[in-house]
């Protein structure tokens, strides 16, 4: 019979055997039960709720299929209501009251199978109860929800959970006595072991996909030393806290090379990156010892170089490792040894190879043996304990391991026994690094061509202090050798013959070629002491030392009498009045100053000339016809010469008459150049002091300076032909030995510079000296004869010395 879900459940009231007997016999084919109506008290209430039966209908004979519907009963409402009441029974001791829902005709709606009256009404039909059964189940799902149906598992789960339960532990394990009853069998080592791999594989391959290449290098271990050389190539002075020089690997020997490899990393071409046994070994000792140890590739070393700090953990080992192995898919093995070479730690404040040949044999790391490579590879395993020259203890380990380098180069085929057999003298290295002279002279040289390298290479600060840039200057070793000498013998006579006043004392210097070359400054007596450039100062006035300029421009541009006249030409035979103290005068009369006064020139020792060809004048220093031609040329052309000339429009000085007599303040390098530009024919190029550039061996473009016509070729001869007449007049015995030289002295009306500048052999020279008392004020002190006489004075000894072999 179906069950209706809704069926009302009440709890059975206790009867008599003999009722229960007559219920049972009832069941086993006795009479039929009585419809639900007629039943008497003594029926079980717990068969009458869990099973409703529809009586029989006479009008359906046969099997009826259809829709359940429960009308309401006029004669019973009380059983059909949502509350179901059951009337008292004599025997029961109280009502029986419990709750029915009626679900709705749509919750209803099924089907159902009916049976006949003939049938036996306690037989179930198990189609019936099959339909029913969905019928329950769909009301039911209706009712609470839709569930869905328990997927069945699949053969691939069934397998693996009766290998769960294999390797599930058993303890204590049956079949086994004693301590053996605890231990696992070999299914369980085996899955805990295969579990283990698995996850430690799961875990490497995420943290290796997690790994990224840093962008950023490790600045302290990429920056490099600036190097500076001389004109001929060889090293001047190096700048920067790290000494440290990045080579091409082109630029590396393979002997060099190899050697490191022997020592450091033979199957380097070979492996991933990464040392498995080695990085195992270290993690034991890590774990079990408390410290670290090697066992890193060449490839992790490097980046723990370049990428990483130098922290001795587990957690930066195996960073390390992991961008080791993404680095060896991305960068080439090449490119990693470069690296490498170039950034690893050799001892005596050197990093790379470069430096290290450089502090330890004195060369270049293309010129090493393998022998002398062997050594430098050794100081890989740790300077402190393999520089042969701190003790005995490290001689020895040296000479130990470079021995054994050599017969591992041998071994894995990179050297041959007989070349072997070569090296049985342990190479040496120098007791010392090679030094460079800083503090000193030096150190101006490095300052001019630091400001010039930046400015013509287009380098920032924070770019160039990185380091790695090759200096060539274009500075000359032995005319920088002669200038200093000859200005520390002047400075040495000068603090002997009077202290008070040479302590006061500045000399400032150089020699620029005529293709604007800078070969030699003097700046100081110590840049560690004077920071400042003397060479490169604009302190006092050029005086006397200015007249060629104004000369140039009178020969150039001609000069006007009257106002907006045509341009009257002049020559070096235009006689001018060359007496002390004669007014100067303009187109339209005296020239009248600030404090109404007529300007006036005079001449040294207020010597008067006479009338006097311009040539004549500027070989004897006669000031007043020099005044009065710049006031005719016009001190706008004067100004325009000079600083075509070379002279830096900054250093000019006001456009008074005073102009042409030297008010303008240019350096003793800006001296040079511009003399230089008459030597080379009117044509002027800017001084400069760096030739080359490069940057770990690569090109960095320059920008050049180029030659500007300053002035006409045929006025620069003129010039020359004047200035080589000073030289003569002023220096005959030396003349002679030198016909070509051309110079002049240059002094000041208020005796506070002195110069002498001249040329010989395209070659100029400036020199410069004042006094100022930089404890009390910047203002140009009176020389007081510190100069010397005007014949031998000390400008002109300091000229000559540096224009050696001039005597």
């Amino acid at each position: 019979m179906p069950r209706i879900p809704w069926a009302v459940h009440a709890p059975e009231p206790a009867v008599a055997s003999g009722e229960r007997d007559d219920r049972s016999n009832s069941r086993r084919g006795g009479e039929p039960e009585q419809p639900a109506s007629r039943r008497t008290r003594k029926e079980s209430p717990a068969e009458e709720t869990t099973q409703l039966r529809l009586p029989p209908q006479a009008e359906s004979p046969a099997e009826l299929t259809t829709q359940l519907r429960v009308p309401p009963q006029p004669e019973r409402p009380a059983e059909l209501t949502t509350q179901l009441r059951v009337p008292p029974q004599p025997e029961s001791p109280a009502e029986l009251t419990t709750q029915l829902r009626v679900p709705s005709p749509a919750e209803l709606t099924t089907r159902l199978r009916i049976p006949s009256p003939s049938e036996d009404a306690d037989e179930t039909h198990p189609g019936a109860e099959e339909s029913t059964q969905r019928a329950d189940g769909a009301t039911s799902s209706r009712h609470r929800g839709a569930r869905r149906k328990p997927a069945v598992p699949s053969a691939l789960a069934g397998r693996w959970a009766r290998i769960a339960r294999r390797l599930r532990p058993a303890y204590p394990r049956a079949g086994r006595t004693g301590w053996r009853r605890w231990v696992p069998s070999w299914r369980q080592w085996l899955g805990a072991w295969g579990l283990a791999i698995g996850l430690s594989g799961t875990f490497l391959v995420i943290a290796y996909a997690a790994t990224d290449i840093p962008q950023n290098l490790n600045t302290y271990a990429t920056q490099q030393d600036n190097v500076y050389f001389w004109s001929d190539g060889t090293p001047m002075a190096r700048t920067g806290w790290v000494r440290r020089q990045a080579m091409p690997l082109k630029d590396i020997p393979q002997d060099v090379r190899w050697a490191v490899l022997a020592a450091e990393n033979e199957s380097f071409y070979s492996d991933p990156g990464i040392s498995f046994k080695g990085i195992s070994r270290a993690l034991v000792r890590t774990v079990g010892e408390g410290n670290t140890e090697g066992g890193s590739t060449i490839t992790q070393q490097y980046v723990k170089n370049v990428y990483l700090n130098q922290n001795r953990s587990v957690s930066r080992k195996f960073t390390e490792a992991m961008i080791s192995l993404k680095l060896d898919q991305k960068m080439s093995k090449d490119k990693i040894l470069e690296g490498y070479l170039n950034t690893s730690w050799f001892g005596r404040g050197t990093y790379g190879i470069q430096r290290a040949a450089q502090a330890y044999y004195g060369k270049d790391v293309g010129q090493l043996n393998v022998s002398e490579a062997a050594m430098l590879a050794s100081l890989l395993k740790g300077a402190g304990l393999y520089d042969p020259t701190l003790s005995h203890a490290n001689h020895k380990r040296a000479v130990e391991r470079w021995s054994w380098i050599l017969d591992r180069m041998v071994k894995i085929g990179k050297l041959s026994p007989a070349e072997r057999a070569k090296y049985t003298k342990f190479p040496e290295p120098t007791t010392q690094s090679q030094t460079f002279d800083t503090g000193k002279q030096s150190d101006y040289l490095v300052e001019l061509a630091t400001q010039y390298a930046k400015k013509a290479g287009h380098i920032s600060d924070q770019q160039f202090d990185l380091g790695g840039y090759q200096i060539y200057t274009t500075f000359d070793r032995k005319r920088e050798t002669a200038l200093t000498d000859a200005v520390a013998k002047a400075r040495k006579k000068a603090l002997k013959d009077d202290p008070k006043t040479a302590k006061a004392a500045h000399y400032g210097a150089s020699s620029v070629a005529a293709d604007g070359k800078i070969l030699a400054v003097y700046g100081g007596p110590d840049h560690r002491t004077q920071g400042y450039n003397e060479s490169n100062a604009t302190t006092v006035p050029a005086g006397s030392a200015f007249l060629p300029f104004v000369y140039a421009a009178g020969l150039e541009h001609g000069i006007h009498k009257t106002r907006d006249s045509t341009a009257t030409p002049v020559t070096p035979e235009t006689l001018y009045d060359g007496n002390d103290n004669v007014p100067v005068t303009t187109p339209e009369g005296p020239y009248w100053d600030r404090a109404n006064k007529k300007v006036a020139a005079h001449n040294d020792g207020n010597k008067s000339w006479g009338q006097i060809s311009l040539r004549r004048a500027l070989a004897e220093s006669v000031n007043v016809p020099f005044m009065q031609l710049g006031m005719d040329t016009g001190l706008d052309k004067v100004r325009q010469t000079a600083e075509a000339a070379g002279l830096l429009s900054s250093s000019m000085g006001p456009q008074v008459p005073a102009l042409s007599l030297g008010n303008s303040t240019p350096s003793a390098i800006r001296m040079a150049n511009a003399y230089a530009t008459f030597a080379a024919g009117g044509s002027h190029i800017e001084p400069y002091s760096v030739r080359r550039l490069t940057r770990n061996g690569s090109q960095v473009a320059l920008a050049t300076p180029r030659p500007e016509r300053a002035v006409s070729a045929e006025v620069a001869r003129e010039v020359t032909e004047a200035l080589t007449d000073a030289f003569g007049g002023a220096h005959p015995t030396v003349a002679k030995s030198a016909p070509d030289t051309a110079g002049k002295a240059g002094t000041t009306a208020d005796d506070t510079a002195a110069w002498y500048v001249g040329t010989n052999d395209s070659v100029s020279t400036a020199v410069v000296l004042y006094r100022i008392d930089l404890t009390k004020s910047l203002e140009p002190l009176p020389l007081k004869g510190l100069a010397g006489a005007s014949a031998d004075d000390v400008p002109y000894g300091i000229w000559a010395g540096a224009m050696s072999p001039l005597g």
